[in-house]
C-alpha cells in the first residue's frame, strides 16, 4: 500500500483497543502511537477540516485509565519486539517510515481539556520504561487552549523529562481567520498567550494547517498576519523549535475542504523562509 494511502487512514481504534491505536503519520515521519483520552468527541475547537465525524455517537464516555494502562503496555510489547510491523496494513511499510516515532496525545478532542491528562501521560512514561523504550518521544498534540490547567502543566513538567514535545497549534493569524477555521469560543489571544508561556518554559513545535475552503485558500494578508504572530511570539520568548506547514491528508468531517496544491504549499514555504529565514521549517503535502 502506497504511503500517501496510509497517511489517509487515522483510526482511533485498532482491534480490540479503545483508546491506544497505531497509526502512519506525516509529521511524526514513521509511527506514531496515540493516546485517545477524548473518546467522547468533545472538543473546544470545532475546526473545519476536522476528520471526526461527530453526527455519529461516540463508541463509549468515559475514560477508563486501568484500560488506558493495559492497552499501553500491550501496544509497546509489540512495538519492542517489532511484532507491530507485522500488522496490515504496516506490514507494508518500508524505508525510513518503518519506525516507531513517539505516544502522542492525540485524539477525538482537545487533551489538556481532559481533567487528568496529567494521570495518561504518567502512565505512558511508566509504560515505555517497562518495554524498555525509554527514549520513545512523547508528543503532546494541542490546541494550546488548556495548557494554563494544573493538571496540564503538571504533564508537561512530566514531558520535561522524559524525552517530551508540545506540539501547539496555530492556524490562523487575525481573529477573524481563526473563528472561521478553528471556530471556538476561546479567543485567539489565548491561544497565543498561552503558546507564549509554554514556549518560554520550553521549545515547542507550532503546527499550522492550511487549505481550501468553499474554494478560497488562505489570503496573502492572513498568511502575512500568521507569520506575525510567529515572529511575536519568538521575540517575546517563546523557544520555536520548528514549525509544521501542512495541509488536508484525510477526509475531513465537512465537504467544502479541500488540501492545497503542492505548489501553493511551496510558495508559502518560500514566502516563509523570506520572511522568518531563521526558524526551521518543514512542510508536508496532501498528495505525497
Amino acid at each position: 500500500m502506497p504511503l500517501t494511502s496510509l497517511f489517509s487512514q487515522h483510526p482511533r481504534s485498532w482491534r480490540s483497543f479503545e483508546y491506544v491505536y497505531p497509526v502512519l503519520s506525516r509529521r511524526s515521519r514513521g509511527l506514531s502511537i496515540g493516546v485517545n483520552v477524548n473518546i467522547d468527541q468533545t472538543c473546544n475547537f470545532d475546526c473545519v477540516y476536522c476528520c471526526v465525524d461527530r453526527t455519529q455517537p461516540p463508541p463509549r464516555r468515559d475514560v477508563d485509565l486501568d484500560q488506558v494502562a493495559e492497552e499501553l503496555d500491550s501496544m509497546l510489547a509489540l512495538v519492542a519486539d517489532g511484532t507491530i510491523w507485522s500488522y496490515p496494513p504496516f506490514d507494508t511499510v518500508q524505508g525510513t517510515y518503518r519506525r516507531v516515532n513517539d505516544i502522542a496525545f492525540s485524539g477525538n478532542g482537545e487533551p489538556t481539556m481532559f481533567p487528568h491528562i496529567d494521570q495518561a501521560v504518567e502512565l505512558a512514561v511508566r509504560a515505555k520504561a517497562a518495554a524498555r523504550l525509554r527514549e520513545l518521544k512523547l508528543v503532546l498534540v494541542t490546541n494550546a487552549t488548556g495548557l494554563d490547567r494544573p493538571p496540564a502543566q503538571a504533564a508537561l513538567n512530566m514531558l520535561d523529562v522524559h524525552n517530551g514535545e508540545v506540539w501547539a497549534k496555530l492556524d490562523a493569524g487575525t481573529q477573524s481567520y481563526y473563528q472561521r477555521i478553528d471556530r471556538s469560543r476561546f479567543p485567539l489571544a489565548k491561544v497565543l498567550r498561552n503558546i507564549r508561556d509554554c514556549g518560554q518554559v520550553r521549545q515547542i513545535v507550532i503546527q499550522s494547517l492550511f487549505m481550501v475552503v468553499n474554494g478560497q485558500a488562505v489570503s496573502d494578508a492572513e498568511f502575512e498576519a500568521y507569520m506575525d504572530r510567529l515572529a511575536k511570539l519568538r521575540d517575546d520568548g517563546c523557544g520555536i523549535q520548528r514549525v509544521q506547514l501542512y495541509t488536508v491528508a484525510r477526509r475531513t468531517a465537512e465537504v467544502n475542504v479541500e488540501p492545497l496544491s503542492d505548489e501553493h504549499l511551496d510558495r508559502l514555504r518560500h514566502r516563509f523562509e523570506q520572511r522568518l529565514p531563521t526558524l526551521p521549517c518543514e512542510v508536508f503535502y496532501g498528495t505525497k
